[in-house]
């Protein structure tokens, strides 16, 4: 699982175009059990062309009801990424937001044509709109549940590597962030799975401190969340994925 992720990452950090883009996390969807995907920004589909992020291989029927309808920002999948920080799946819906009747009917229309169930990864960027990747199975069909620790890094490294393509095409290339040397210790030790507390151990320095290195890491990224942090410093090679498996 840990080299499918590094092999994805890296497939995704060296594509050009929408359609490499496209072909890529095909592939990784297929791989993982699923049949579709979903990876958007959400925001109301009547936006000009370009203000927001959007790739998918729903079936067309489903996506003009959903466009006919405006249901990027009421949809509950969506509506309910924006109050975790954590993968999920759609049967966990009512338990992080209070389902509606409407919500439960966009579910079974859904259903019909053709997307059962699914597994949906937040994405939350300071300053921009909220977005999700989400991979779903056919109606019928049940998900890949030994997987989707899996499809929680599939769907961070594929959301911001079309994150990164779309604000290269709409604002220019971003700059570089840089952080120090021992933010970079404790990150490397975050990714590992390490407590503030045993990084402070580990690296010799106190627990107040490993927060204030990572709080500023985090700010000079532009993030709010650590593992956003990580999928970001793996991108652009702050880190790698043998600084982090490496014994």
């Amino acid at each position: 699982m840990l080299a499918r992720a590094e092999a994805f990452c890296r497939a995704i950090d060296e594509t050009e175009t929408s359609d490499d883009l496209h072909s890529a996390i095909t592939e990784i969807t297929a791989e993982l059990g699923f049949d579709y995907f979903a990876l958007t920004h959400h925001v109301d589909a009547e936006r000009p062309p370009g203000a927001a992020m959007r790739l998918h291989n729903y079936p067309d029927n489903w996506v003009d009801y959903f466009d006919d309808n405006r249901l990027a920002v009421s949809d509950p999948v969506h509506r309910a990424s924006h109050v975790t920080s954590v993968g999920f799946t759609w049967r966990e819906l009512p338990r992080l937001i209070a389902m509606t009747p409407s919500d439960r009917l966009i579910l079974a229309l859904a259903r019909e044509e053709g997307l059962g169930d699914g597994f949906t990864v937040p994405a939350h960027v300071p300053g921009e709109a909220r977005g999700s990747c989400s991979f779903a199975c056919p109606t019928g069909q049940p998900l890949p549940m030994r997987i989707l620790p899996l499809a929680q890094l599939a769907g961070a490294f594929a959301f911001e590597g079309a994150r990164r393509m779309w604000r290269s095409k709409a604002l220019g290339p971003m700059p570089h962030p840089i952080i120090t040397d021992r933010q970079r210790d404790c990150l490397i030790w975050a990714a590992r799975g390490k407590s503030d507390w045993e990084i402070s151990r580990i690296i010799g320095i106190s627990p107040e401190t490993v927060v204030r290195h990572i709080k500023q890491a985090r700010e000079r990224y532009g993030v709010e969340k650590r593992t956003s942090l990580i999928v970001r410093a793996l991108f652009d090679g702050t880190i790698s994925f043998t600084d982090i498996f490496r014994r």
